[in-house]
């Protein structure tokens, strides 16, 4: 049998802060580490409002940080980055705000190089079907349709 460890709130606290400082979390994930060290629902609360207390989880630095972090390195169009946010419960203020972070040109130029780059690699000599081939591959990214719809038709003649 296998023995539960436990912690005292002190430990819990320590723990969630090393937790929280390696990188930037939300609400979500702290709360579902604390539900996974088998805390109960009092101990949760006293060391969330612990941790907001001292800047360790701030839910408007997390989205910021998750917005630039998959825009840059996965290339998210915002559609999924409002998406992903929402699946991890953060206000909508917050997801408005960290999308405000992106610059226009930059977005713009990220869809431009994404669409050139998957259109290259599509072999598919009917251009229908290597438009939607395109166009499903940068809606799935989260790129706004009107966006996506232009670019597909200027690309593929």
């Amino acid at each position: 049998m296998k023995v539960k460890k436990t912690y005292t709130i002190e430990q819990a606290k320590r723990k969630l802060e090393h937790y929280c400082a390696y990188q930037e979390r939300c609400h979500q994930e702290v709360q579902r580490k604390l539900q996974s060290m088998h805390m109960i629902p009092e101990a949760i609360d006293v060391i969330i409002v612990h941790l907001l207390e001292h800047n360790f989880l701030n839910e408007e630095r997390y989205a910021k940080a998750f917005v630039s972090g998959k825009f840059r390195i996965k290339h998210w169009g915002k559609q999924r980055l409002t998406l992903e946010l929402k699946r991890k419960e953060v206000s909508k203020y917050n997801i408005d705000h960290a999308l405000r972070t992106i610059e226009e040109e930059d977005y713009l130029h990220a869809l431009d190089c994404l669409a050139e780059k998957k259109a290259a690699t599509i072999k598919e000599s009917n251009p229908y079907k290597k438009r939607k081939k395109l166009a499903d591959y940068l809606l799935y990214r989260g790129w706004e349709s009107y966006l996506v719809y232009d670019k597909v038709n200027a690309l593929v003649k």
